[in-house]
């Protein structure tokens, strides 16, 4: 992979991880690697190898291509079987229904967002 492809690579796993407040140290600890490794895919300087990237969709609920390209198309599949299977039977209720239990899950995203965006100061200032 050559240099801006790294450099893009890592702005983007720097970008993610800040915007979840973790610090390199906690990040490098979920993927189970050394903080140096962290550093130097944050950098540019290399990108991690197959399984670390999967890992990292995983951990940032993000495609592997996301990582590496940057593309953010959301033809991701739903894989979490009992949403799926709710989604499905939610398609059979009243265009009421439908809206009423969109509406609370539009409520229930906003709140989780809202609670990611409001830390103690104390973790927002932890950066590495």
């Amino acid at each position: 992979m050559d240099a801006p492809l790294r450099q893009a690579f890592g702005r983007r796993l720097k970008e993610l991880r800040k915007l979840r407040q973790w610090t390199q140290k906690d990040l490098a600890d979920k993927l189970g690697i050394r903080f140096s490794h962290l550093n130097k895919y944050e950098g540019g300087v290399h990108v991690p190898p197959a399984e670390k990237l999967v890992q990292l969709a995983e951990i940032f609920d993000t495609t592997v291509d996301f990582l590496l390209t940057g593309d953010r198309s959301d033809d991701r599949p739903l894989h979490h079987k009992r949403i799926l299977e709710r989604f499905r039977a939610l398609e059979t209720m009243k265009a009421d229904d439908q809206d009423a239990v969109l509406r609370l899950i539009d409520a229930m995203i906003i709140k989780h967002r809202v609670q990611g965006a409001v830390a103690p100061v104390g973790k927002r200032a932890a950066t590495g």
